[in-house]
């Protein structure tokens, strides 16, 4: 078996409607607000609600796509003009209410009569904003279609199955893998959105078992067998998985524990203290023994006592010589000066560093891992990708209470807390000796600066950072050369504007000189597949059924083959372009014919 080498790029396809490649011949592509039943364009517009740059890389979105946007914009959005420019209508509002939605476009009779608006699309970075109104536009519209970003995906998947015709996008779950693909610069595995779950494609030996499928026999003849039921060689196989085998990369990086932690309170400011103090005890033990006449134990017992602060309760000492009494007095003095800046030492120490800083330091000299700066809410998907791949990695952020740093201490990644564009932050999580670098915190600035140090440190590092200004952001890559650069919103966008569109999603799975297509289908009213069994739908070597969804909106990716299907349906399957556009074919209502 090859040991996994980094290659170029990880493919990764999420809710963003991405495809390298053009549909079936048989499958027309999906117009602009076409409706899928009746294959007419759908005029109406769409309502975005938002104020960040999201909402502006979607709104440019849906505009160059022909669809008619009306956007409810806070009025103190620095986007807010051009939005407006765009060709928009703008709607200035600091809070949505029932009534400024029905303005907007959501209002729809009771006697069925479809609303102005026909889809709604939520950006604001608040979950509670967000499931606040889309349950107030559910209660208006009950067939209005909604999209909406959620940084909680647990409580994205609920609503998913609650609110009906409703889309959930999570930023994280899209950008994350972008950023470890650019990280791990590898192209032997293909992520994908599918079924209700992320699953990845590869190589048998790179997949994690037992495999969902076999999609590819590379190795029984030159050209490659398609969805083969057996294989001769399994290990050569590109499969359909779950997750990835842990891949060796380098050594793991430990985290500091209480080791360092005890290192770090001991800093130079106390072993200088310490010193003082102990030279004070020998000279006072020497004094004490020789004009004192007292045995060399009791002498130090005696001068540890003097210099400690704990004071001497000796009878023998009652005979000293007054200058010795007077010289036990200056050390007890000074004894007690240097216990008290060893106390404020100590403590600053333990509360300056703070808990996590003392605990999640690295430990050793890493090397060849990967350096995370940002441990938001993408930084935290980012951690959990790289750690499930078998990727040595480090965590940077300035904030200890920030979402990643908690998924760090689970994963038990060492995390450095300080601002990552400051050259001993970095140099602290061994940049110097990283594979990669990703910047992505919150800020721009902070991200240029933490690379423009990372390249310093180490030139040979790949550096990618996380960009809002999409103008900045080509200018750098194209003027100063510190690597890749990606924006959330830009992966955001694409994703809003497929699910308005309810444009169907295809992967592209290449198999040598041929390609499967990977993609989710569903049975339409009046098509030839509603009521007949779900196993007629398998072809051999055309087509694969890999999971099934019902009208409550669960998956099952061990259908029952005699199960009938129902309008409404949702298939997950893996095809080639033919026995897709076959499966297509049965799945669409049946067009009337004209006489009729």
């Amino acid at each position: 078996m090859r040991r996994p080498r980094w290659g170029k790029s990880v493919t990764f396809f999420g809710n963003s409607g991405a495809s390298t490649e053009s549909p079936p011949d048989s499958e027309e592509p999906p117009a602009s607000g076409r409706s899928a039943a009746t294959g007419t364009a759908d005029e109406r517009p769409v309502v975005v609600c938002g104020s960040d740059r999201t909402m502006l890389r979607v709104v440019t979105e849906l505009v160059s796509s022909g669809e008619r946007v009306i956007a409810i914009v806070n009025p103190g959005s620095r986007h807010r003009g051009r939005i407006g420019e765009l060709g928009a209508k703008v709607i200035d509002a600091p809070v949505i209410s029932e009534s400024l939605l029905r303005e907007a476009g959501i209002d729809a009779e009771d006697d069925g009569t479809p609303s102005t608006a026909r889809a709604l699309v939520l950006l604001d970075t608040d979950d509670v904003h967000n499931v606040h109104t889309a349950l107030t536009a559910r209660d208006m519209d009950r067939d209005l279609r909604i999209i909406l970003q959620m940084v909680n995906p647990r409580l994205g998947r609920q609503l998913n199955s609650l609110l009906g015709d409703c889309v959930v996008i999570n930023g994280p779950s899209l950008a994350a893998p972008a950023f470890v693909s650019d990280a791990l610069d590898d192209d032997e595995l293909t992520w994908a959105e599918l079924g209700g779950r992320m699953v990845v494609v590869g190589q048998a030996d790179l997949i994690r078992e037992p495999h969902l499928t076999v999609l590819a026999d590379t190795t029984s003849s030159a050209t490659p067998q398609l969805l083969p039921h057996s294989s001769v060689d399994p290990e050569g196989d590109i499969v359909l998985g779950s997750g990835i085998r842990p891949i060796w990369r380098s050594r793991g990086v430990r985290p500091a524990g209480w080791v360092m932690a005890v290192r770090d309170i001991l800093d130079s400011r106390v072993r200088k203290i310490a010193a003082l103090m102990a030279m004070l005890i020998m000279i006072g033990t020497a004094v004490v023994h020789f004009f004192g006449h007292i045995e060399w134990w009791r002498a130090l017992y005696l001068a540890a006592g003097v210099v400690t602060s704990a004071g001497i309760d000796d009878d023998k000492f009652n005979d000293a010589q007054p200058w010795v009494k007077a010289s036990a007095v200056v050390v007890q003095l000074t004894g007690i000066v240097l216990m008290a800046l060893l106390t404020a030492v100590v403590v600053d120490s333990l509360i300056g560093a703070r808990l996590s800083r003392i605990i999640g330091g690295v430990r050793g000299r890493p090397r060849n891992h990967v350096v995370v700066c940002g441990l938001g809410t993408v930084g935290a998907r980012v951690l959990e990708i790289l750690v499930d791949r078998g990727v040595a990695v480090v965590g940077v952020d300035q904030d200890d209470d920030a979402p990643g740093v908690q998924v760090a201490h689970r994963l038990k990644i060492p995390v450095v807390v300080g601002d990552s564009s400051n050259e001993e932050t970095l140099r602290s999580a061994g940049v110097q000796h990283c594979q990669a670098m990703l910047a992505i915190t919150d800020g721009d600035i902070t991200n240029l600066e933490s690379a423009m140090v990372a390249q310093g440190l180490n030139p040979d590092a790949r550096i990618t950072m996380r960009m809002f200004d999409h103008d900045l952001a080509e200018r750098v890559e194209r003027q100063l050369g510190l690597g890749n650069s990606r924006s959330v919103s830009m992966l955001v966008a694409p994703a809003v504007a497929a699910a308005v569109g309810n444009q169907r999603r295809q992967v592209i799975v290449p198999a040598g000189r041929r390609v499967l297509l990977l993609t989710e289908v569903t049975v339409e009213a009046g098509s030839r597949a509603a009521g007949r069994p779900l196993g007629e739908r398998n072809e051999a070597e055309g087509l694969r059924i890999l999971a099934l969804q019902d009208e409550h909106g669960t998956w099952d990716w061990k259908p029952v083959l005699t199960k009938p299907l129902k309008v409404g349906d949702r298939l997950a399957v893996a095809g080639t372009r033919a026995g897709l556009a076959r499966l297509l074919m049965v799945t669409r209502a049946q067009r009337r014919s004209a006489a009729s």
